[in-house]
């Protein structure tokens, strides 16, 4: 087949330029499709869709009606960062994970962020993500986001923002390595050619990173989740294999003289490290939410007695507020003393009289988040809603402003993807890199790439019909 990249006008292709032109690290990779037949592409994707499906890699949407279980289609076309470009973001990843990690040992601790007005005392303290019982504390080893998975953005000029923080229970690593065997097996040649960046040892990594939480020099660590109908529950599964450590839910642990124990074939078993993908509200039904039937009962308890370390620590889901990331920038310069590295998109604040006005005036424009929605839940596109939805989120705003925040609609870059029938076009993407804080803070060089694949879409995420690409990081440019 004859292959020209589609692109499209006023977004930045991150394979060509304005004039069509391969851009130089992804030469290569250009002269591959351009001497692949349409029907080798498209027995790839089927032979990648077949692999995803023969893992296990699927999700469950909870709105979906059908209650079945889904893949999240990988794109056999992957996104390439070239290493230049990867040393900028690590840097300011770094710098965003720091300066975090201080703002949270402050506010529930001394809190001297808040006497110095430097973010309103009402927006933290009035946050149901704040956990009061968590005042006083001090994680193990000073460190309170353990695993962090930070979403960035490019506009139409190619610079990267950063659009949101993921401090709590950041899914999706394991598509990113299991993503990364299926293409390597499509393109071997072209991947070694490269010179791509390894992800493999992600598991070692976070395993090192949970054992430098403990004082013990063979600590018992287990992940800890809701169970087999959680979404993400391959994702659980598949890094307690990984880690050879064990996968727990909160009926298999129980709390006994403030120590966390595992119930076994061969009787208890202290568990020292959990690394938890279950909400912190429902972590202890006794410390937090009541009704909770997934957490351990004395958990938290144990957790302040110093005989469990857990990771992320309770209460860092203020951290990843929508409206607390506004104030990023102020918390990087207040702890670091440095500019941001990152900039974040430019966020209206609807709870100030002066953002309200203007989102109110110029909904149609902007992008409107419910503070604490996720998945693409509570947001309004405004240049593609119609207008009484643009009317209803006026009026959700009026009636809870502290809720809700706005942004610019954003030119997302593109990259070019295969699309069933149609060949290969540009289509907006988002980047999720992951990044781990044990001994030190450390940016795993690659990513989570979401991708929109419907046209024109700007709504990445897998439960609003999003897939994914491979992130390949060069070493060199």
């Amino acid at each position: 087949m004859k292959f020209e990249p589609t692109i499209q006008d006023g977004f930045f292709d991150e394979m060509y330029d304005e004039q069509g032109n391969v851009r130089p690290h992804c030469q290569k990779f250009d002269d591959l499709l351009k001497n692949s037949p349409k029907k080798k592409l498209s027995r790839l994707q089927f032979a990648a869709d077949k692999a995803q499906m023969a893992m296990g890699m699927t999700f469950n949407v909870y709105h979906d009606k059908q209650g079945i279980e889904k893949i999240l289609h990988l794109d056999i076309i992957p996104r390439i960062i070239p290493g230049s470009e990867w040393k900028l973001l690590e840097k300011g990843l770094i710098q965003r994970i720091d300066a975090l990690n201080h703002f949270l040992q402050d506010i529930y601790n001394e809190g001297k962020i808040l006497k110095d007005k430097i973010i309103p005392e009402d927006l933290i303290l009035g946050s149901k993500d704040y956990l009061s019982p968590c005042k006083g504390l001090t994680p193990p080893k000073g460190i309170w986001c353990h695993i962090t998975g930070t979403d960035l953005v490019r506009d139409s000029s190619g610079a990267y923002f950063i659009l949101e923080d993921n401090l709590r229970c950041p899914s999706g690593v394991s598509y990113m390595l299991e993503s990364r065997e299926i293409i390597k097996r499509a393109f071997p040649d072209l991947f070694n050619r490269l010179g791509v960046r390894p992800v493999s040892n992600y598991p070692a990594r976070l395993f090192n990173m949970l054992q430098h939480l403990s004082d013990k020099s063979k600590p018992v660590i287990g992940v800890l989740t809701p169970g087999i109908h959680n979404s993400a529950y391959f994702e659980h599964s598949y890094l307690a294999q990984q880690m050879g450590v064990e996968l727990v839910s909160g009926m298999d642990l129980l709390v006994k003289d403030k120590f966390v124990y595992m119930q076994t074939t061969k009787g208890l078993e202290q568990i020292d490290v959990l690394y938890r993908r279950i909400d912190d509200v429902f972590l202890d039904p006794l410390s937090f939410n009541p009704d909770s039937l997934l957490g351990v009962p004395g958990l938290f308890e144990a957790y302040k007695a110093g005989n469990i370390a857990i990771a992320n620590a309770p209460g860092t889901g203020v951290a990843d507020d929508k409206a607390v990331y506004a104030y990023v920038p102020r918390i990087i310069k207040y702890y670091l003393d440095q500019d941001p590295i990152l900039q974040n998109v430019p966020t209206y604040l609807c709870r100030e009289e002066k953002d309200r006005k203007y989102v109110l005036e110029h909904i149609e424009d902007l992008v409107v988040k419910e503070t604490n929605a996720a998945g693409g839940y509570g947001m309004l596109i405004g240049p593609k809603s119609t207008k009484e939805e643009h009317e209803k989120f006026r009026k959700l705003i009026q009636s809870n402003p502290n809720n809700y925040i706005a942004q610019p609609t954003l030119s997302l870059s593109t990259v070019p993807t295969l699309i069933d029938n149609q060949g290969v076009e540009g289509r907006h993407v988002d980047l999720r890199p992951y990044i781990l804080y044990g001994s030190d803070i450390e940016v795993v060089p690659g990513a989570l790439t979401r991708v929109a694949l419907k046209k024109g879409s700007l709504v990445v995420n897998s439960s609003q019909g999003g897939g994914s690409k491979d992130t390949w990081v060069l070493f060199n440019d």
